[in-house]
């Protein structure tokens, strides 16, 4: 019986991805495999530290800090089109994305990646380049 047990815990974790966390370079690695990377901030934090080259800017949580997930997942749909895609997340300092990528992977989405530390503690502060807007 504890074989049993054992056995399906093994393969409940091994059929489900997890959300995971990648340092700057990483993420670097594999955006340049044209994974799709989505800037889930507003458009002040994009004023004022710019975005990672070829982000796209889709606003998950609206001024007044609630999700917008209807907006947010419309948008989505277009750019993803199977949940076994993967999928690059990021924002200021990595606590918006945490919600966000449990949330996906709850959902169902395989492959969420996300940006150690956010663009300031994780990008910049690793000497990555971001485009001003």
């Amino acid at each position: 019986m504890k074989k049993i047990v054992l056995l399906a815990a093994f393969l409940s974790v091994s059929l489900f991805a997890e959300f995971k966390t990648v340092d700057a370079d990483e993420f670097a690695k594999l955006q340049a495999k044209g994974y799709p990377v989505i800037d889930i901030r507003t458009p002040d934090e994009w004023k004022t530290t710019g975005i990672i080259k070829g982000a796209h800017k889709m606003m998950f949580f609206t001024p007044n800090g609630q999700p917008d997930l209807a907006g947010w997942f419309f948008e989505l749909g277009h750019l993803v089109k199977d949940k076994k895609e993967p999928i690059l997340i990021y924002c200021a300092h990595a606590n918006r994305t945490k919600a966000l990528g449990q949330g996906l992977e709850q959902m169902g989405f395989k492959n969420v990646y996300e940006l150690k530390g956010g663009i300031e503690n994780g990008w910049i502060k690793a000497g990555k380049k971001t485009v001003k807007q």
